[in-house]
């Protein structure tokens, strides 16, 4: 019997996008369990906290499941070394998603600082598909925050978590949970 093949898609997914779920259709695909990996990165100064973070995704990657009859998707946190998490998820490959050039230039330093902390871990990119190749995380919170309709970038629930967050940050309240 052959061992199981365990990758590990980690990013921060502050919000989750149509981009990163057009990458874990196709990831699940590559592997026998996908684990994505929210990490909680406190210095990209998140939108949304990691529980926060958590449940959007759980809730996506859910519907998603259910949708396209396809595999379960575990969601967990990290805050440690990838390498680390991927070693201790009994994960061998790391699924990156590129979009532009830019994206490449800082994805493949990081595969081989991977590579050389742990060679066991093997890094797949997966290019952004052309529906999506433009999205970030980033610019879909600067759209949010200057009025703008992100209802093409994200789903409706997601569109709806954050529209509720900038209603709170416009009223002066923080995260809800506190990270």
């Amino acid at each position: 019997m052959t061992e199981a093949r365990v990758g590990i898609y980690p990013g921060t997914f502050d919000p989750i996008t149509n981009g990163h779920l057009d990458i874990i259709r196709r990831a699940v695909r590559l592997v026998d369990r996908l684990i994505v990996g929210v990490a909680h990165n406190a210095g990209k100064g998140p939108l949304f906290g990691i529980e926060e973070r958590l449940a959007m995704l759980r809730e996506e990657t859910e519907a998603m499941a259910r949708a396209d009859g396809g595999p379960a998707v575990e969601v967990r946190a990290f805050d440690n070394l990838l390498v680390h998490f991927a070693a201790a998820m009994g994960a061998g490959i790391v699924i990156r998603g590129l979009r532009a050039v830019s994206d490449f230039e800082y994805e493949f330093q990081m595969a081989g600082m991977n590579a050389r902390l742990n060679p066991n871990v093997e890094t797949v990119f997966l290019m952004a598909s052309d529906r999506h190749h433009f999205i970030s995380s980033r610019f879909v919170k600067e759209i949010g925050r200057l009025g703008g309709d992100v209802g093409s970038f994200v789903t409706p629930r997601v569109a709806a978590h954050i529209a509720a967050r900038l209603e709170q940050e416009r009223r002066g309240g923080g995260l809800a949970d506190g990270s």
